[in-house]
Order: structure tokens, then sequence, then C-alpha cells
């Protein structure tokens, strides 16, 4: 019995994907024990930990769809009761994440589970840091959308012009989350599209094709384990055909250790350290990821 459970077990991974004979790439996102042990961290309420599980899933799609050596970030700050959100995706395939929120609006209380309630007014910020002697790279743009894939979705048409469409679900309650993207890629991006290909002149259509392919998927399909991201992809691309290539690992990871507490308390001076110490004359440090 314990083995049939375990071969059904909810994948950490990416499944890298495009759509035959056309300029249509994908990749979907399945996180179980990378999406536990971030909930374990912390007693969220479900409508946060819910919320955390579709950026976790938002930022490893967006994250693998750069060539980068280092860590992608994707921050949200804002107004409402859900006032910071932040991912933490590195090149290893390592991912953290944290959401702060305010207990007391939460409490006895059913907000609707839309941006503008949870999150409210303020910015969505999408950081790649290859580490020392590189410039990171920075794009912001404003929370506006009525779920996190909408926002999304808005910055990559207003600021890297690449049409993007996404699906993002949670089940805290299950501990899985996941995360469906497919963008339309530049023709000169895809070596192996010609462009005297019949379908070259069936751009627009191949892409909202797509779209309404992968909107027809449900909630329960993509984070049901019983079903194998090739079998779901199949399902919703076999017609025109689907290249699927090699599935990468995710783990959860935080850097945060002594030696590095250390190194950051020697930067400081005596007195500053003494203006930390409590009463007991300690100094204590808490990571917010774990």
């Amino acid at each position: 019995m314990a083995n049939f459970a375990s071969s059904f077990e909810f994948p950490d991974a990416v499944q890298p994907f495009s759509i035959e004979n056309t300029n249509v790439r994908g990749r979907l996102i399945r996180l179980g024990k990378t999406y536990e042990k971030i909930l374990n961290n912390h007693n969220y309420p479900t409508q946060v930990a819910s919320l955390i599980g579709e950026l976790t899933a938002m930022s490893v799609s967006l994250a693998d769809s750069l060539k980068y050596h280092g860590q992608f970030i994707l921050q949200t700050q804002s107004t409402g009761p859900v006032d910071m959100m932040v991912a933490n995706v590195t090149s290893k395939g390592t991912l953290r994440s944290y959401a702060r929120y305010d207990i007391k609006k939460f409490e006895n209380t059913t907000m609707q589970n839309s941006i503008p309630c949870l999150l409210g007014n303020g910015h969505i910020a999408f950081t790649v840091d290859q580490g020392k002697d590189t410039e990171r790279y920075q794009g912001i743009t404003p929370l506006e959308g009525s779920n996190l894939a909408e926002c999304a979705q808005n910055y990559f048409r207003q600021s890297e012009q690449i049409e993007t469409a996404i699906l993002l679900t949670a089940d805290p309650e299950k501990k899985r989350a996941a995360a469906l993207m497919i963008q339309k890629m530049p023709i000169s991006s895809i070596e192996s599209f010609q462009t005297n290909s019949p379908f070259y002149a069936d751009d627009e259509e191949n892409w909202r094709n797509a779209v309404i392919l992968m909107s027809s998927t449900k909630a329960l399909e993509l984070l049901d384990p019983q079903l194998e991201a090739s079998d779901l992809l199949f399902r919703l691309f076999h017609e025109s055909g689907l290249r699927l290539y090699n599935k990468k690992s995710l783990t959860y990871k935080c850097p945060c250790s002594k030696e590095k507490l250390a190194t950051i308390l020697a930067s400081f001076s005596p007195k500053e350290i003494e203006g930390m110490k409590t009463n007991e004359g300690l100094v204590t440090s808490n990571c917010e990821f774990c």
C-alpha cells in the first residue's frame, strides 16, 4: 500500500514544453514538499497560504523562462492586509518564500480573494541578482488585476512586450501548488522556427488557440498527483503536437546560517551591538523565511 501511494507523490518540478510548428513555449510547475515546508514555517491564514503558494509557483515559472546564474526575486509591496510577499528562486532550483500580513484583519473576517482586497494598492517587482560585479536587472509594475496571474500578464504585456498567459492555483490543505504558463515568443528567438513555414502566417491564431486550450485546464487537474505533467500537457496540446524538454527538480532551501549571521554582526560597531542586546544580554536574530 505504501509503494502504491508513493508512486503518486506530488512532484516538485518544472516541465518545460513547446507546441510544435508554433512560436508558443511554456512550462508547468508543480510544488509539493517545497510548498509544505513553506507553510510549516508559518501559521498562515488560509487566504494568505493560498496567495504565497500562487506567488511561489509563479516565481518559478518566471525564473525558469530566464537565463541567469544567481537568484530571481519576486516581491510585492502594498497597502492591504498582506502588505508584503517575497519569493526567491535560484538558478540551482532552490526556492523559499514569505508573506507578511496583519493578523488582526484576518480574525473573524472573511475577505474576498482578490488582489484589491488582500493586497490593496502597490507594486510587484521582478529582480535578477547574479552576484557581485554584475548589474541587477529589475522590473516594477503596479498591482493591476484581480489576481496575481493578471498582474504578471500585465507586466509582460507592458514592459517585456511578450504575450503571456498564466494559470495559478494552490491548495493549502493538501499542500500543493501549481502554475501553467505559456508565452508567444518572438520568431527570431526560436532557432527551429522557419519564417517560411505556413504556420508563420498563423502566428496570432496559434496563440489564441493555445490560450483557449490552456484555459480549459481545471485547478483539480493541475493539483492531481495521479496525473503526470506530461499526460496533462498532452491532453491539452496533442492536436498541434507537443515537445517536452528535460524536467527540472525543485527543492526548498533557506541559505541563512550562524556563519552568515556572524559575518553580518561583525560589520557593526561594539556600540551598535550593545544596543541590539536583550534584557538578558543576548543578541537574537529571526529569519522571516525559515
